[in-house]
């Protein structure tokens, strides 16, 4: 970045992409790396926190950023793999500084930290931040009305104290465009306190998504720190076999409480996948697949199919029973692929379609069955259907896989190499 250039709002870097000096991607900024100095000196930018291809989260210093501009940041080419680790007289400008309640030193008054800008220096390959963009007012909330104002970083006091009540909702404004699978990732690299804060700013249904995506331990972490109430809503907005999943970690006393706190007929639906062994079909289903009457016509199914909060699993072919048709089912007659769908008149019924000679799950299926299952038919969802021929719910692909992986698998550097850039 050439000397004089306009300073930068860090949270316009967040996401953004990492390339080499051949124009190959090398990842995505997920913090910036500051120093706090004594007195009123503006901080010192160390480095960037690069998430790589392989989901490893490595540090690159200023001194190989060639250049910050047009959406994108330039780098020499030469990066240390190395995991980062953040050392204790740096600080995280996205992760610890947004959000933060600090005083202008002409009035005393109390400002919420909104976003800070950096610049490069004249003539050198060092960085700093040196203006602070602050709101007047209480609370950090965005929805909030108060008066903004930029003002450099020697106007303001405040950073250098440890917050207790920190809000959240500016780091998670800045991450809002991330998939539950990264924003996880953001949580499990935060510090306790910071995770539970952007927990608690974020609403149920993200929360919930995001809750799928992490480690047991996060979740049973971050779900202990709730109010009891919350907590039973976010479970409720969870998949039902998530939720079971995350239930069956606690102690039985406190998942008694949760679920009694839960809606009934959320309650029963878990209550039901908690009866199963957890590596079976029955306790691997969701309860919730797409059920459809014999006088559903092909109209009807792809409506189902198109709606968003769908997974791909759970969208690839509707489960056709008769009333009721709320998992446990009437009589189960069979599944339709959507291709099939797509192939047929929007006017066809639904039952004229189905696939009947394709054998569904029992329940007590063990795991190796159910994964032989999925390869053999080449399905990436299957029907569970009890002894009296009720469907009892749909065991898909993702869950299997779940259970297939170790139980670190989350943390692990397998999981790492999922592509950073979906």
């Amino acid at each position: 970045m050439a000397a004089g250039a306009p300073r930068i709002f860090v949270s316009h870097l967040a996401g953004v992409p990492v390339f080499d000096p051949n124009g190959d991607q090398v990842g995505r900024v997920r913090d910036l790396v500051a120093m706090l100095r004594v007195g009123r000196r503006p901080p010192r930018l160390l480095g960037m926190v690069v998430e790589v291809l392989s989901r490893r989260r490595v540090f690159v210093p200023m001194t190989r950023i060639t250049g910050v501009e047009s959406g994108q940041v330039i780098t020499t080419g030469v990066v240390n793999m190395r995991r980062f680790e953040q050392r204790p007289t740096e600080r995280l400008v996205l992760g610890e500084l947004l959000d933060r309640r600090v005083r202008l030193v002409e009035s005393g008054e109390e400002v919420t930290v909104l976003d800070v800008a950096i610049r490069q220096l004249p003539a050198r390959r060092e960085w700093e931040i040196d203006k602070v963009f602050v709101r007047r007012g209480k609370g950090g909330a965005l929805r909030r009305k108060g008066e903004t104002l930029t003002v450099e970083w020697s106007a303001v006091t405040g950073f250098s104290l440890e917050e207790h009540g920190q809000g959240a909702e500016n780091l998670v404004a800045t991450f809002e465009r991330l998939r539950p699978a990264d924003l996880a990732n953001v949580l499990h690299h935060l510090s306790p306190k910071r995770r539970a804060e952007v927990a608690a700013a974020l609403d149920d249904d993200r929360l919930a998504d995001v809750l799928e995506e992490l480690p047991d331990d996060d979740q049973i972490e971050i779900l202990g720190k709730l109010k009891e109430e919350r907590a039973a809503d976010v479970l409720e907005a969870m998949d039902p076999d998530d939720a079971a999943d995350l239930l069956s970690e606690l102690p039985e006393e406190d998942k008694e409480r949760l679920l009694t706190l839960m809606r009934p007929d959320d309650a029963a639906d878990v209550r039901r996948l908690l009866a199963y062994e957890d590596r079976t079909a029955g306790g691997l289903m969701t309860t919730e697949p797409i059920v459809l009457r014999p006088d559903a016509t092909v109209a009807d199914a792809l409506a189902r199919v198109r709606q968003q909060d769908l997974s791909p699993a759970l969208a690839a072919q509707v489960y056709v029973c008769r009333p009721p048709d709320e998992t446990p089912t009437g009589k189960y007659l069979g599944m339709v692929h959507f291709q099939r769908l797509l192939r047929d008149p929007p006017f066809t019924l639904v039952s004229s379609l189905v696939d009947s000679d394709l054998p569904p799950l029992a329940p007590d299926t063990p795991l190796p069955a159910v994964t032989s299952y999925l390869a053999a038919y080449n399905m990436v969802a299957a029907p569970v259907v009890d002894e009296s021929g009720s469907l009892l719910g749909a065991v898909t692909v993702d869950d299997v896989l779940d259970h297939l992986l170790p139980e670190d698998w989350r943390e692990t550097e397998f999981h790492e190499e999922r592509a950073a850039n979906g």
